[in-house]
């Protein structure tokens, strides 16, 4: 289960929040797809949560987290590498969709148009620690407001593991002020796989907010070109 009822000991509260399974999930996911007639491309799949009884002026709602989905679909991530050396070959060899070495790093610098493409290009980024400074400095202002900054590759770091789990994720990021969105698979996937993606994104935000579960408004589901199917949560 991924939400909890609340209940109090006189009068059952208005607000209170509803029961939710993974079966009543993957009930939402059935009528998303429903709404979506089929395309000659695979749909992705996106989920939407909406909060409640938060103010944005005292809690901080940038929400920018990495989820490691249960179910991966077939449209995974694309992920760059930058660094040098040993660390820059065994990143290629693990199948990174590309490589930049220090000087092609460097050809960015002052090109606000390659770095804007770069950014909008690959959803994540790894890079050897050693040159984070200087990705800062040349790329920063991209990757920064995607919410792209690299992940930091110690010489040592099994950096062929690294890629192959970063394969199965995705970025749950803000949504305006009061909700956060992320790609949760494709249509490929069953509705009980998508369901089960879901319940691990709903775990993921519902940290994030001083109230857990109970901040916690609306769930929407819709493929990339459908119509929202939405449930209340309370």
């Amino acid at each position: 289960m991924v939400f909890q009822s609340v209940h109090s000991q006189g009068k059952k509260r208005e607000s209170e929040i509803q029961l939710l399974n993974n079966a009543e999930i993957a009930e939402l996911v059935k009528k998303g797809k429903e709404d979506s007639k089929e395309r000659k491309f695979v749909e992705s799949v996106e989920a939407i949560l909406t909060f409640k009884d938060v103010d944005p002026k005292k809690t901080d709602l940038n929400i920018n987290e990495v989820l490691y989905l249960p179910h991966p679909g077939n449209q995974r991530p694309k992920i760059c590498f930058i660094g040098s050396g040993d660390l820059l070959l065994r990143a290629k060899n693990a199948g990174a969709d590309a490589t930049f070495e220090q000087s092609q790093l460097e050809a960015f610098a002052g090109n606000k148009k390659e770095g804007k493409r770069l950014a909008r290009e690959y959803d994540f980024f790894l890079a050897d620690t050693a040159m984070m400074a200087r990705i800062g400095k040349i790329l920063g202002q991209y990757l920064g407001p995607r919410g792209k900054i690299p992940t930091p590759v110690p010489p040592n770091a099994p950096v062929e593991a690294m890629i192959t789990r970063m394969r199965s994720a995705t970025r749950v990021r803000s949504r305006a002020s009061l909700g956060v969105g992320a790609k949760i698979g494709d249509r490929k996937l069953t509705d009980v796989q998508l369901a089960e993606n879901i319940a691990a994104m709903v775990q993921t935000v519902q940290r994030k907010l001083p109230g857990g579960e109970k901040n916690l408004r609306t769930l929407i589901v819709k493929t990339s070109m459908g119509k929202p199917a939405r449930r209340g949560l309370y």
